[in-house]
């Protein structure tokens, strides 16, 4: 895992209580960090639809589950074109809802992401004087032959990034709505 070493202390906590990977030689693993400025309830609304990962995901055009929502469902996962994948099926590890942690493990799929795990948590803080969620995700993953782990960590950040990003976009315009609206 990266070090710890640019993360404030409940960053630092967040990441030592929920976050606790053990790459094997052949992996890789980061934790990447985003406030988002809406509340944990209104983003892990979002989070936590392990079967609708296209409200915010923007490379996923479409998902199927398989079976209830619950530990242990299967989802199939089509991934927009322009990417070095179609398909991904991808098994619920964990879903909290009273801590905010969602866990996803990849099980199949037309890609090079092996043995990829993540986990994702969301934590209440306040941000310019409102209700903000900290986003802390993280991953552990195979390095693929021919790639090293930094390239490979580079490459999984990089759409990490982008998903929260568009989390943020997403939560924080319904976020103005919610305030925005007139208190009945």
């Amino acid at each position: 895992m990266s070090g710890t070493g640019g993360f404030s202390s409940l960053e630092r906590e967040c990441i030592r209580r929920h976050h606790s990977h053990e790459p094997a030689e052949n992996q890789c693993s980061s934790v990447l960090i985003k406030r988002i400025k809406a509340p944990v309830p209104l983003v892990w609304s979002l989070v936590r639809r392990f079967d609708q990962p296209q409200k915010y995901k923007p490379f996923i055009s479409r998902c199927v589950v398989q079976g209830n929502l619950e530990i242990g469902s299967l989802r199939e996962v089509d991934v927009k074109s322009g990417l070095p994948a179609t398909t991904s099926t991808e098994r619920l590890e964990l879903l909290d809802d009273d801590k905010h942690i969602l866990s996803i493990r990849i099980v199949g799929g037309d890609h090079r992401l092996r043995n990829y795990s993540s986990i994702i948590s969301l934590h209440s803080e306040i941000i310019d004087g409102r209700p903000g969620t900290l986003v802390v995700e993280s991953f552990v993953v195979d390095t693929p032959e021919g790639n090293t782990k930094d390239e490979t960590c580079f490459v999984v950040e990089t759409l990490i990034k982008c998903n929260l990003k568009s989390l943020a976009d997403v939560s924080e315009r319904l976020a103005i709505q919610d305030w925005t609206e007139p208190m009945v």
